[in-house]
């Protein structure tokens, strides 16, 4: 899961998904901004897809009806359309090369030619809405430097992140991180599962 950075395409021996929240920020812009009406709207059914998939989950479900599925997407094209609508192609001027985009351009452009790596949370249930959890991840190592004054070497840095990548694991993966750091010391680790 990213932001949409286009070297990130380069990857092609994984599935790619796009960071919704990163989608949510950009929709404020253009509509409080460049005062669209249909990113707001965008917003809302974005909102209301998560809404849903957490609903299901909850409930133990594994993914959405297709009914459920196909009026999502029929809301989401319908906004995508309105975009499209809201940010014309840039006219050319007679300068060479091709003309520079809009924000609102580049984002309904994106959320259309990309939907399925936007909607990827809505089809697999594994797959979350947003990177948070993996920013979360990342802020730890920023306060330990504000914190404790630094990682002090390298050695010391690489130890950090090996326990700090354990723990964080062994979380998302449902297990009790107190027992599987009980677990390294006895010689009995938790072995992280593999996804499917």
């Amino acid at each position: 899961m990213h932001d949409g950075w286009s070297a990130y395409r380069a990857y092609d021996k994984c599935q790619h998904a796009l960071c919704n929240a990163h989608h949510l920020r950009e929709l404020t812009f253009v509509e409080e901004e460049h005062e669209q009406e249909w990113a707001g709207r965008m917003k809302e059914v974005l909102k209301g897809i998560e809404e849903e998939v957490r609903k299901e989950a909850a409930s133990g479900g594994i993914g959405l009806s297709n009914e459920k599925e196909r009026e999502f997407e029929g809301r989401y094209e319908g906004m995508v359309r309105a975009g499209l609508k809201a940010n014309p192609p840039p006219e050319r001027r007679g300068k060479r090369g091709r003309p520079k985009q809009s924000k609102g351009k580049n984002l309904v452009d994106r959320l259309d030619k990309q939907r399925e790596w936007v909607l990827a949370f809505m089809r697999d249930f594994r797959v979350p809405f947003d990177n948070n959890q993996a920013e979360r991840d990342v802020r730890m190592v920023k306060v330990r430097q504000k914190i404790s004054g630094g990682l002090g070497t390298n050695e010391g840095a690489e130890a950090f992140l090996r326990i700090r990548s354990y723990i964080s694991t062994a979380r998302k993966q449902g297990e009790n991180v107190l027992a599987a750091l009980e677990g390294v010391f006895v010689g009995k680790p938790f072995i992280p599962h593999a996804a499917e």
